[in-house]
């Protein structure tokens, strides 16, 4: 009798059924414009202020799952973007820049989503947190110098893509995959979370395609 297939590892899964959802993330149109030099300072500005309310949700979640014994192997302060987003609108916005931004529809649905999961789910919290962070240790990195040339800031205005206190960021994105492949879930947890990642790249979408309505909207308004 054959031994039973060893079961894929939940990172390789992830990576395998999210594939389709990452390269629609990755073009959509706000975000491919953006690198091709199409966009303007404004409108970087604007994405800059999204990213604030997403992480305002996803680090707020991460300090409550602090408590949670498999959430909180994936918790690094060397990953928190908070303070270098509010540098950044600073530098871009001046002191008062609170005053100057606010969530679109998308993306509060999105932080709705992540405050709720954060709340009552650590598999579904972790989902947020891998797709974020480990995109921003990716192809954010790659964001951030593209921005920097194409608007001549040097750091001031892209420290959100700058993670100084990770020297390997491929060593550290293997350390996470580990950890995802060593948490304690059964099967039918596994599939949950690997539908919240497919969710999060979904919102993560749906913010660029607003995104890019709403600017344009203005720029023909204007």
């Amino acid at each position: 009798m054959s031994a039973s297939p060893a079961p894929i590892p939940l990172s390789a899964l992830i990576r395998e059924r999210s594939a389709g959802a990452h390269s629609t993330s990755e073009g959509a149109g706000f975000m491919a414009s953006l690198l091709r030099g199409e966009r303007s300072r404004e409108d970087y500005i604007a994405l800059v202020a999204q990213h604030h309310a997403i992480y305002s949700a996803l680090e707020g979640g991460a300090r409550r799952m602090r408590r949670d014994p498999v959430a909180a192997r994936f918790l690094s302060e060397r990953l928190t973007r908070l303070p270098a987003l509010e540098a950044d609108l600073e530098f871009l916005l001046g002191p008062a820049w609170r005053d100057e931004i606010a969530p679109l529809p998308a993306t509060a649905r999105y932080v709705r989503r992540i405050e709720e999961v954060a709340a009552t789910w650590p598999g579904g919290f972790v989902a947020h947190h891998y797709t974020r962070y480990l995109g921003d240790l990716s192809g954010g990195l790659h964001i951030g110098r593209v921005v920097a040339r194409q608007f001549g800031f040097d750091t001031n205005g892209i420290g959100f893509y700058i993670f100084g206190d990770i020297a390997d960021p491929a060593a550290f994105k293997d350390h996470y995959r580990a950890e995802l492949d060593a948490a304690p879930w059964d099967d039918a947890e596994r599939v949950r979370v690997v539908a919240e990642v497919l969710d999060a790249y979904r919102f993560n979408t749906e913010v660029f395609v607003e995104l890019a309505a709403d600017r344009d909207q203005d720029f023909s308004a204007a």
